[in-house]
């Protein structure tokens, strides 16, 4: 026998080897069910009893404690937002969806938001983040940009969709997230928020190219007039993502 050798068929280096095949398998199942905390169990649109999860199974739930204080529970269970206004376009499963009514209020397509928290994300302080000039007063406006205060939003169609009356910044990454705008809905005037990355900013006017002017009228409204929940920024956002798909028939079709 040779040095190392257990028997005259298996020594130490064989046994290490099978070993790190073992851990190695151990470590991939293991990975594979922690990423499956997000998103899981998908749904089946053949049937709601079927569960998919694929394998490994998702894990037991795992309680996170917050440092703002409360407890996240992974995986999530949290209901999803409704039943869709749609349609499938044919009859077998995976077709695409049509939206039966306004796909931008209904949360079609890209217009789709996730059931996320509906409470203010907070800085490290415990106050919310994302809020108005009017109430970070220690905020200010660069003097070199232009300041979209009191200016006109114009649509892609050319048409006034309201006007900014005020700007809401980040207090913890110091930059500017929203424009809040005042537009003339059903029951008259309200506040609703405009993404700064759809905007564009020039000296005389706001330009969105994802909604036209009528659209501005339907933007989601917030709870509280100084501060927006994380739920609120998913369904804001969401809105004018589905407006760049939705908000003129043409854009939903294919190009030849």
């Amino acid at each position: 026998m040779t040095p190392g050798a257990i028997t005259s068929y298996i020594d130490v280096a064989q046994l290490t080897l099978y070993g790190f095949w073992i851990f190695f398998a151990a470590l991939i199942i293991y990975l594979r069910r922690e990423d499956k905390r997000e998103g899981y169990p998908l749904e089946s649109d053949r049937s709601s009893r079927i569960t998919v999860q694929g394998w490994p199974a998702i894990p037991a739930p795992k309680v996170f404690k917050l440092s703002h204080g409360g407890t996240y529970s992974a995986p999530n269970t949290r209901p999803e937002v409704g039943e869709p206004r749609v349609t499938p376009f044919a009859p077998w499963p995976g077709a695409p969806l049509d939206p039966t009514g306004n796909p931008l209020v209904d949360g079609v397509g890209p217009a789709a938001y996730a059931n996320r928290a509906d409470v203010p994300d907070l800085t490290l302080d415990g106050a919310p983040k994302i809020v108005p000039l009017r109430v970070a007063t220690d905020f200010s406006m660069q003097p070199r940009d232009p300041d979209p205060r009191g200016k006109a939003v114009i649509g892609a169609d050319g048409k006034i969709g309201g006007t900014v009356v005020d700007v809401w910044v980040d207090r913890s990454e110091p930059q500017v997230r929203y424009l809040e705008l005042e537009v003339t809905g059903a029951n008259g005037p309200r506040r609703v928020l405009l993404p700064v990355n759809m905007a564009r900013i020039s000296r005389r006017q706001v330009k969105v190219n994802s909604l036209l002017g009528r659209n501005f009228a339907d933007i989601p409204g917030l709870r509280n007039p100084d501060q927006i929940t994380l739920l609120e920024e998913d369904r804001v956002c969401a809105y004018y993502a589905g407006g760049q798909f939705y908000a003129r028939p043409n854009r939903s079709r294919p190009v030849l």
